[in-house]
């Protein structure tokens, strides 16, 4: 099924693309949230005429990417601090919703905790890479760096020997 896209999905293409996907995805998903349209005769007229408009508004998100792209990586790392045990691991995990609003805190910058993606969970302390994907074609790293707010004691195990022995 042919479809015109009206926003940026990712690996099918972005705001103004004649695309073609299966009719199922089609129908089920990019037409009901707004992400497409049916490529009809009247639709690629449409198309056509306003298709400078769709270039020219998406060049502009793509400079704000850029300009927040250099903002983040100009930050270069970012510094969290949660309870941990002896053994440096935390108690939780750190989420990307919680790594947004420690961004947003500490530099004004928001984005959205969709794309962030990062290396690996982050249940220890240490220093890990987070990779945002503020387009399809602009991404930024940060650092993200955790210590111990608090290191609590791990009970457990001593109880463990004391039974044992």
């Amino acid at each position: 099924m042919q479809v015109i896209l009206k926003k940026e999905v990712q690996n099918i293409g972005e705001a103004g693309d004649l695309v073609n996907v299966k009719d199922g995805y089609a129908r089920n998903y990019l037409i009901p949230k707004n992400y497409a349209e049916l490529a009809t005769e009247g639709a690629l007229k449409n198309r056509e005429q306003n298709l400078a408009r769709i270039k020219a508004k998406q060049e502009k998100l793509h400079q704000e990417a850029l300009t927040k792209a250099e903002e983040i990586e100009k930050l270069g790392s970012i510094e969290l601090s949660a309870k941990a045990g002896e053994s440096g691991k935390l108690f939780g995990t750190i989420t990307t919703k919680k790594l947004c609003e420690e961004l947003k805190e500490k530099s004004n910058i928001e984005i959205d905790r969709k794309t962030v993606s990062l290396n690996a969970p982050i249940n220890k302390i240490g220093e890990y890479t987070m990779l945002i994907k503020l387009t399809s074609k602009v991404k930024a790293e940060l650092k993200v760096v955790v210590s111990a707010s608090e290191v609590v004691k791990e009970t457990l195990e001593e109880e463990t020997t004391e039974a044992e022995a």
